[in-house]
């Protein structure tokens, strides 16, 4: 491969200790929400395709909200992948990979974090080119512990675990020396985004960007 299918890929997961992944119900909520996050030291934003509304907040974000680093998650197949491509994405983020997901990706110039969970499915993304991955459910899939056991047969991969991870779990895994950031959900609550407490959730956000 002599394209780097992920350029840009690194800087981005360097931005900052969590990724706040967003699952947006309102369009409304997409600006204010996002301007908390960021202005409470969380840049880099990834919005699920889970909802109706996903590429509707997707374009409202990049924008209006200033120093957002916007990125896709929940990607499954080409489609979505260029459509997130056409409206300006930074990134896209999928649980896993497929064969034809990935080969979408070699011709998109928006990089792909794909999902790897098992030696086997890291060493074939690797094959393909993707030293960065997510790590898919991260808690379920055996957290801290499966994660580290990774870190010596590959330490070509860099993973941003995302799922069941918590604040006081957050650390353990930014310890490790093939983790560059995390993805999680807490600094936006729904019940905080529900009552439009932009305030509370910047206050979150600055505490997850201590981590670090």
């Amino acid at each position: 491969m002599t394209r780097d299918v992920q350029k840009g890929v690194e800087a981005i997961l360097k931005a900052a200790p969590v990724v706040p992944v967003m699952v947006i119900d309102e369009v409304a909520d997409a600006v204010p929400l996002s301007r908390a996050l960021v202005k409470g030291g969380l840049p880099v934003l990834e919005i699920t395709l889970r909802t109706a509304t996903a590429l509707d907040s997707i374009r409202a974000i990049i924008a209006e909200v200033e120093g957002a680093i916007v990125g896709a998650g929940t990607v499954l197949d080409a489609q979505q992948l260029a459509a997130c491509e056409k409206i300006g994405c930074a990134f896209a983020v999928s649980p896993g990979s497929s064969p034809r997901l990935l080969d979408a990706a070699e011709d998109s110039t928006m990089p792909l974090l794909p999902g790897g969970v098992t030696a086997s499915e890291c060493m074939a993304l690797l094959e393909r080119g993707y030293r960065f991955q997510k790590f898919f459910p991260a808690e379920p899939a055996g957290g801290v512990a499966y994660l580290s056991s990774l870190a010596s047969p590959l330490p070509q991969i860099k993973f941003c675990p995302t799922g069941g991870i918590t604040p006081q779990s957050a650390p353990d895994y930014l310890k490790l020396p093939n983790v560059l950031t995390l993805g999680g959900s807490w600094m936006a609550p729904k019940k905080l985004v529900a009552a439009k407490d932009w305030p509370g959730i910047e206050a979150l956000a600055r505490a997850a960007a201590k981590l670090a």
